[in-house]
């Protein structure tokens, strides 16, 4: 036997890998939903033996199979409460200027898309970095009394982390049920991760999708990139903020961040509260449900929202489906601010067509960012946004990681995606529909002083780089889908 494996082993290798190469391409040809993604992954099986078929296992496979029914169920029983908050269309026509009642349509299309109900009763309240966000949440913490949900994407392990630490692990010795949900990579982000003191400290404490893979391949796929924190089942807070020190300004942090997040009250809470439900009962088991963690609540605010859940599984799609229907549905203006802007062939269609219908467009995006291959990729495909009419401001440092989708002055979109493929494909988003003239006012007001501050980049300035820069630029938005 040993004699004919030395004879004969180059053949049982390039058997293994035929075998190997035909099942990869085989189970990307059958489940890719998109034709190109599937032609880039059957490729690069055949390209490249072994180190084809290894990457599309690792980076190509959706794991993620929640036990839908169970899980489902459970959402349902918490949202059930909430029926008498629903908002008919009747009503949002009623809570609408008349020239904004276009905004119904897309309230139908997103019920459709998330089978979650819009709720009349809320309020919502922007945040601005660090300075103000996190004093909020830690008040939250130390006021808390029942339960204290908290999921975020990087949790560090640095000043702002330990302060959280610290209100988590006092809320636990009072008494309070704790459950916090950090994402595997996000936790990566310090050495040592934070989760070790968390678990020192006696907080309930789980990771997101662990993976073996080393710190420095952040971008690994089907991550939990979700911001959600509910207290007591009643307040909430979400967004596009991570805890870490790079977000409060006032410390002069060596790579300062600006960002935002909201902080919410009012029914919309127990839909944060049951996606977090969902994530923690998928990764531990564990079932959260009863007054501990949703408590009755009460209209508060003129607010009428509704949560949008994405991911790579059953919510597969419905963030990039969300900003289709409010591209559709716009009639004068659509505010964008984002940190990642790598919109697909569809999003790049509906943002000209908008243009092209009189519609003003303005995108808002960072000079300077901190992912150099996500800005050089942005800007090999900036020209195909701009030649149409859309126009785009490049926010000078600080690095600004907002997240905002603001159309027609009266629906806004607040939460933790950005506008590229790994949010809109691969990672666990969520977002936040908002029906308010008021709050779209304010956020508006708010993307009139980014731009105020901004320069316009015109297609003067993508046709005028050097051929070294087209190239370079050219190269990473081949890499799109991945970044």
């Amino acid at each position: 036997m040993r004699e004919m494996i030395q004879a004969f082993w180059p053949q049982f290798v390039a058997a293994f890998s035929l075998l190997l190469s035909l099942g990869t391409a085989g189970h990307a040809i059958i489940y890719k939903r998109d034709s190109r993604a599937a032609v880039a992954w059957v490729g690069l099986i055949w390209l490249a033996p072994f180190v084809g078929p290894l990457l599309y296992i690792l980076l190509g496979i959706n794991r993620v199979r929640r036990r839908a029914a169970g899980i489902l169920g459970e959402q349902s029983a918490h949202l059930a409460s909430l029926e008498s908050f629903a908002c008919s269309p009747m009503e949002l026509a009623a809570q609408l200027p008349d020239d904004r009642a276009h905004l119904i349509e897309m309230a139908r299309l997103h019920g459709r898309l998330t089978q979650l109900d819009l709720l009349k009763g809320n309020k919502v309240e922007p945040l601005y970095n660090g300075d103000e966000v996190y004093p909020a949440m830690l008040e939250a913490i130390e006021k808390a009394e029942r339960s204290v949900t908290l999921t975020t994407y990087i949790f560090a392990n640095d000043r702002a982390g330990h302060r959280f630490v610290e209100a988590l692990s006092a809320a636990v010795a009072r008494g309070v049920a704790v459950r916090v949900l950090i994402d595997s990579v996000g936790a990566r982000y310090s050495i040592p991760p934070v989760t070790h003191r968390l678990r020192m400290n006696g907080v309930p404490t789980a990771r997101f999708m662990p993976s073996f893979l080393p710190w420095f391949t952040p971008y690994f796929n089907l991550r939990s990139h979700r911001k959600i924190l509910v207290v007591d089942g009643r307040l909430g807070f979400t967004g596009g903020m991570n805890i870490r020190a790079g977000n409060v300004l006032a410390d002069e942090p060596p790579h300062p961040t600006c960002d935002m997040h909201f902080r919410v009250t009012g029914p919309v809470v127990h839909e944060l509260q049951a996606t977090f439900v969902a994530d923690w009962q998928y990764t531990t088991r564990e079932v959260l449900k009863g007054e501990t963690w949703f408590a009755p609540l009460d209209d508060v605010g003129p607010v009428i929202a509704r949560a949008v859940p994405d991911g790579p599984d059953k919510d597969y799609d419905k963030m990039r489906m969300a900003f289709l229907g409010a591209l559709s549905v716009a009639e004068r203006s659509v505010r964008i601010v984002t940190p990642y802007f790598l919109p697909d062939a569809s999003l790049i269609s509906a943002l000209n067509t908008c243009a092209l219908r009189g519609v003003q467009v303005d995108i808002v995006i960072p000079a300077e960012n901190n992912l150099k291959m996500v800005a050089w990729a942005s800007m090999a495909q900036m020209w195909q946004i701009l030649e149409w009419g859309c126009r785009v401001w490049m926010t000078a440092p600080p690095f600004d990681h907002s997240k905002l989708l603001v159309v027609d002055g009266a629906w806004s979109l607040i939460g933790s995606a950005n506008w590229d493929p790994r949010s809109l494909r691969l990672n666990f988003e969520l977002g936040l529909e908002c029906y308010d003239v008021a709050l779209a006012r304010q956020l508006d007001g708010h993307v009139d002083e980014l731009i105020g501050e901004a320069r316009p980049l015109s297609l003067d300035d993508v046709n005028g780089r050097i051929l070294p820069v087209k190239l370079r630029d050219g190269m990473a938005r081949l890499f799109a889908p991945y970044l």
